[in-house]
């Protein structure tokens, strides 16, 4: 998810005059940035923004890996700025984010509860940090919130703070729906993840519809990709087409 609409300025590196939000905490684990130069560098690089590589690559990521596919909407511009660290780190989902902080995030950016449940299945896939998940597998309060058994395997895998662990540990390189499934089972990775499974009401029923309509959560990922996708950088930022993706035009 972009902190400021969908505008390609987590790929600029640091300039004179404004850093990085590659170095921002939030997207540390990030990579792939080469994958989208090389696809900037030999198709239409001086017509096709480096915004519209991003969208079209996630899709295709995505259907590569089992996922749904969707029609992309171009004409994106690319900022000639990246946002600042303190915006880029209020921007993006904390995965020690409750239920709440996350509805009210996806909300600035006109996403509602629907989409932003829709849109955590990306954690059905990737992996993270122990850094990230060790808070809720060595928790000693909560053990309602945690299937003992997943809480112990994931704990052998959180050996230092890069521990690595996937998210879904039933499908981990295939784009399903079995994120959903692992919530009703205790058994989301981060609180992020658990969050939107448990306190009843509407938002168990949609996770519970996703975790055994797979169509029905394709569709609602699809529409809720196109939506996150047309979030405009904000008014009177400039923007260009930008010929190398790490760099803006000068």
């Amino acid at each position: 998810m972009a902190s400021q609409g969908c505008d390609a300025s987590v790929l600029l590196d640091t300039a004179p005059f404004s850093a990085s939000e590659k170095d921002v905490e939030p997207n540390a684990s990030l990579t792939g940035y080469t994958v989208i130069d090389d696809i900037k560098s030999h198709d239409c690089p001086a017509t096709v923004s480096c915004a519209d590589v991003i969208a079209l690559a996630s899709r295709d990521a995505i259907a590569l890996l089992g996922g749904p596919t969707w029609s992309v909407p171009l004409g994106r511009k690319d900022s000639r700025f990246a946002a600042n660290p303190e915006s880029t780190e209020k921007g993006l989902p904390s995965p020690h984010d409750i239920l709440g902080e996350l509805v009210t995030m996806f909300s600035r950016l006109n996403l509602d509860a629907r989409d932003m449940t829709a849109l955590s299945d990306a954690h059905t896939v990737g992996m993270a940090d122990c850094m990230h998940y060790s808070d809720r597998v060595y928790s000693t309060d909560r053990d309602e919130e945690i299937d003992p058994s997943f809480a112990q395997t994931m704990q052998l895998m959180c050996q230092g703070p890069s521990g690595k662990a996937p998210f879904d540990v039933q499908t981990p390189m295939r784009f399903d729906n079995a994120y959903y499934r692992n919530l009703i089972a205790r058994r989301g990775l981060l609180t992020s993840d658990q969050t939107l499974y448990g306190g009843g009401g509407l938002q168990d029923n949609l996770v519970e519809m996703y975790s055994t309509d797979g169509e029905a959560f394709a569709r609602d990922f699809a529409k809720a990709m196109v939506k996150m996708g047309n979030v405009p950088p904000p008014m009177g930022m400039p923007v260009e087409v930008r010929l190398k993706c790490s760099t803006a035009n000068y």
